[in-house]
């Protein structure tokens, strides 16, 4: 995300992003066997997905809109979104990384299944874009991790505390 919180640029863009080559992608692609996105997300990582290497990784993509039938090897969910993350959480597997789509991250996080959040702060303020995250309730979160990279990239890992109990 950029400094001032936005993940995507007024018009979706996402050039200002900084190439680092100190980030490990591979390392990072391989704590995770299950995607989650957004329809826009998706979107934007079928174009670029012909760039990746086939690491075997499940796609589960939230949409009303898309077909099933016109992606095939792609898990639609169009309803029930909650239920059914809490679901794919309980199968046995590697971490799920919900990729952009910052209401699809407001909704969960919300619902109590978001147990950690990783954010890559670029070093350049948009000044308006697409929020990282809508507005939506409070949440309190414990750092675990921080590292700065010499491009001026902070690298930040969070978990999510527990909601107080109700009284």
């Amino acid at each position: 995300m950029s400094l001032d919180g936005f993940i995507a640029g007024p018009n979706g863009e996402y050039d200002w992003v900084v190439p680092d080559p100190a980030i490990d992608f591979g390392a990072t692609w391989a704590q995770f066997d299950t995607l989650l996105m957004g329809r826009k997300t998706f979107e934007v990582a079928t174009v670029r997905a012909a760039q990746w290497p086939d690491l075997g990784h499940r796609w589960v993509v939230v949409s009303r809109t898309l077909k099933p039938e016109d992606h095939p090897g792609v898990t639609i969910l169009s309803d029930s979104v909650a239920e059914a993350v809490a679901a794919l959480k309980a199968q046995p597997g590697k971490d799920i990384w919900l990729q952009g789509g910052g209401a699809l991250f407001r909704s969960l996080l919300d619902d109590g299944l978001v147990d950690s959040v990783e954010v890559m702060v670029m070093p350049v303020l948009l000044g308006s874009g697409v929020p990282l995250l809508p507005e939506g309730r409070r949440r309190l979160l414990r750092l675990e991790r921080n590292k700065a990279l010499p491009s001026g990239i902070l690298m930040l890992a969070y978990s999510v505390a527990p909601e107080p109990a109700a009284r």
